[in-house]
C-alpha cells in the first residue's frame, strides 16, 4: 500500500516537479532492469557518452606489434618501437518511447501504474539497445557457413538447410580460426551468444558441460548456460535469426497443394487460405513497383498477382512457369534457406572486438512527467507519462576478433521467424 501512496503523490498535478529521491529511485530501476538485459554489450568494450560532444564518439583500435627478432646489441639501446592507434569515428543514435498514464487508470489499478510501466518500459528498452549492437556485430565481415550433414560446403546464404547445423566441430573449427588470428580470449575462454533453439540443439550433446558444473559456477556470464570445446556460450532470444521474407503479412511459408510436373505452370495452388485483403495487399505492393520474391520447392520465381481463396482453393500467380516441384513442398519468401529454413547467426568473440557506448551516465534516462504536465494539452490533469530516451552506437574495431555463424536448426529451422 506504501508503494501505491508513493505513486500518487508523484502523479499529483505537481507537474514535472518530481523530487530528486523518486526520480533516482525510478533511473535506478529502469537500468537495473535493463542493464543486464544488453546481452550483446556484455562483451564489447564500454565508452561513456560524451557530454555536449556532439553526435559522434570515438573509438580507439590499437594493432598488435610485430615481432622483435632483432638480437640487442650489448650496452646499445634499441630504437623502441611507437603504437599503432587509430580512430573509429561513430555517430550516436537517439531512441525513445513512452506510456501515458490516466488518472482513473493510476486510482483505480491495483498495482501501482509507474512502477509496473517502468519495467515495461525497461524491458522495451533492454531489447532496443540490445538489437542495435545486435545488428552491428551480425553485419561483420568474418563469416562461416555451416556445412550440410553429408559435408558439403555451403557458399551461400539461400543455400543452407534444415541439416546446416552448429555442431562440436564447427565450433572447434571457429576456435581454432580465432587462434590462429591471435584472438585474445575473453578470460580463458571465447564467449558465443547463441538462440535458445540452437541451445536446446546443443545441449544433449556429451561434450556439452553446464554452467552449474563449473569448476568455480559462480563465474559466470550473464545468460551463460555451459561451455564446449573452449567456447562459453551465452543464450538469449535477442540472437539474430533471419527467416523468410512475408508473402502476405504474418505469413512467410506455404505449402504447394498441387504437384508441378515438367511442363510446369505459372499458378502456385497453396494449401493455405489467402483472404481477398491478402490478395489485394500483395498487388498493391506489386503495381507499386515491388518485386516480390519466392522459392516454390527450391526453385526462385516472381509474384505476379494472387487469388483469394479458403484452405484448399487459393493460389499464388508467378512470371514464368515453375518445373517439376513435388506436392507438399515449402513455398516461401527469400532472404533465408530455399527450403524454408530460418537461418540463426551465432556469434563467436574475443576480447577487443568491438566498442559499445555505456548506458549509465548519460546512455539512458528516465523521464516520469505528472499529471497536468502537458500545459494547455492537459488542463484537467488526466494524463502522466513514464517513457526513457538513449543516446546509443556500436562499432566493430577488429573484425577478425569474431567470427558469425550462419546456420541452421534441425529442429527449429522450419517454423522459426525473423526477430
Amino acid at each position: 500500500m506504501a508503494d501505491y501512496k508513493v505513486q500518487t503523490t508523484n502523479l499529483s498535478a505537481e507537474g514535472n516537479n518530481l523530487s530528486a529521491e523518486m526520480k533516482t529511485f525510478y533511473e535506478k530501476q529502469l537500468i537495473d532492469a535493463a542493464e543486464p538485459a544488453l546481452v550483446h554489450d556484455q562483451f564489447g568494450t564500454h565508452y561513456p557518452i560524451p557530454k555536449n560532444g556532439g553526435k559522434t564518439i570515438e573509438f580507439r583500435k590499437i594493432d598488435s606489434l610485430p615481432k622483435a627478432l632483432t638480437a640487442l646489441t650489448e650496452g646499445v639501446t634499441p630504437q623502441g618501437n611507437k603504437l599503432n592507434v587509430s580512430k573509429v569515428i561513430a555517430e550516436v543514435g537517439q531512441y525513445g518511447d513512452f506510456v501515458p498514464i490516466s488518472d482513473m487508470l493510476d486510482l483505480t489499478a491495483i498495482d501501482p501504474m509507474m512502477v509496473e510501466t517502468t519495467k515495461r518500459l525497461a524491458a522495451q528498452a533492454s531489447r532496443t539497445l540490445d538489437t542495435i549492437t545486435r545488428e552491428v556485430l551480425a553485419a561483420g565481415t568474418n563469416k562461416v557457413f555451416a556445412p550440410k550433414k553429408d559435408g558439403t560446403e555451403v557458399q551461400l546464404r539461400e543455400d543452407v538447410t534444415a541439416d546446416c547445423e552448429l555442431t562440436p566441430r564447427l565450433i572447434r573449427m571457429v576456435a581454432a580460426k580465432l587462434k590462429r588470428q591471435n584472438t585474445p580470449k575473453i578470460g580463458d575462454s571465447y564467449v558465443a551468444i547463441i538462440h535458445p533453439d540452437i541451445a536446446c540443439d546443443l545441449q544433449g550433446n556429451e561434450e556439452w558441460i553446464e554452467a552449474h558444473k563449473y569448476a568455480n559456477p559462480e563465474n559466470i556470464y550473464f545468460g551463460e548456460i555451459g561451455k564446449m570445446a573452449g567456447v562459453r556460450f551465452v543464450e538469449t532470444t535477442e540472437a539474430k535469426v533471419i527467416g523468410p521474407q512475408e508473402i502476405f503479412p504474418g505469413m512467410c511459408r506455404m505449402k504447394l497443394r498441387t504437384a508441378l510436373d515438367s511442363t510446369g505452370s505459372t499458378v502456385i495452388a497453396v494449401e493455405e487460405e489467402i483472404t481477398n485483403a491478402m490478395a489485394q495487399e500483395l498487388e498493391a505492393r506489386v503495381a507499386a513497383g515491388e518485386k516480390i520474391m519466392i522459392y516454390v520447392g527450391g526453385k526462385e520465381a516472381s509474384v505476379k498477382s494472387a487469388t483469394a481463396g479458403e484452405a484448399g482453393s487459393a493460389s499464388i500467380t508467378v512470371e514464368a512457369a515453375v518445373k517439376s516441384v513435388e506436392k507438399g513442398a515449402v513455398v516461401c519468401g527469400t532472404g533465408a534457406g530455399k527450403d524454408g529454413s530460418a537461418i540463426y547467426m551465432t556469434i563467436v568473440l574475443g576480447a577487443d572486438a568491438y566498442g559499445v557506448t555505456s548506458i549509465a551516465g548519460g546512455g539512458l534516462e528516465h523521464i516520469v512527467k505528472g499529471l497536468g504536465s502537458g500545459g494547455t494539452s492537459d488542463p484537467l490533469n488526466q494524463r502522466a507519462t513514464c517513457g526513457w530516451k538513449a543516446t546509443k552506437t556500436a562499432e566493430r574495431l577488429v573484425e577478425q576478433y569474431m567470427v558469425r555463424v550462419e546456420h541452421a536448426s534441425p529442429t527449429f529451422s522450419h517454423e522459426a521467424v525473423s526477430n
